[in-house]
């Protein structure tokens, strides 16, 4: 008779393993498809048909989308961080290419608003923050092949596109680094 009951005790933990790791499998599948879920964002502008590749000294067309969404670049990339003055388009876009996000804002922006941008990115991995003198939003931020002007650096739609986009589907070379480029961020 003991015999029997080690099985019948056996079956329950193996049963028991196997519903549980259904429910964890489950969950953990649920779990990434919710966090993955990107919301539609308005006023995205989707600029297609960008060339990839490197090429020393890349310059961009002052007909072209500024600040770039993407296009031939330089081979090296701009470090990810925070930036007090402009940095090169032809780095900047091969972070882009990397997965980064690119705010940029015009100088005469608000100083609250220029610390809440510097605060979104400071301390990221794949977010770079600098002025761009001459852009006609004060506030544009951009990833490979995407871009949303805004007016204020607390319109919601900012941390919605950062969480869609930064290493998000656009991203040519997903998983590539945003540090060890050009650059020295102040923070």
């Amino acid at each position: 008779m003991q015999r029997y009951g080690h099985l019948f005790t056996f079956e329950r933990i193996v049963i028991g393993g196997t519903i549980l790791l259904t429910l964890l499998i489950v969950g953990i599948i649920g779990l990434n498809s919710f966090q993955n879920r990107q919301v539609d964002i308005d006023d995205i502008v989707r600029i297609g048909g960008l060339q990839r590749g490197h090429q020393e000294g890349a310059a961009f067309a002052d007909d072209e989308t500024l600040p770039p969404a993407g296009g031939i670049h330089n081979p090296t990339w701009q470090n990810c961080g925070v930036y007090d003055t402009p940095i090169e388009n032809q780095y900047a876009v091969h972070a882009l290419e990397h997965g980064a996000v690119w705010i940029t804002y015009r100088p005469d922006v608000p100083a609250d608003q220029i610390e809440r941008l510097q605060d979104l990115v400071s301390g990221t991995t794949h977010r770079l923050l600098s002025p761009y003198p001459g852009q006609e939003s004060p506030i544009v931020v951009t990833a490979w092949g995407l871009q949303l002007t805004l007016d204020d650096a607390n319109d919601g739609r900012l941390g919605q596109f950062i969480r869609n986009y930064e290493q998000g589907p656009q991203t040519p070379e997903l998983g590539a680094v945003c540090s060890g480029g050009v650059g020295s961020p102040v923070r």
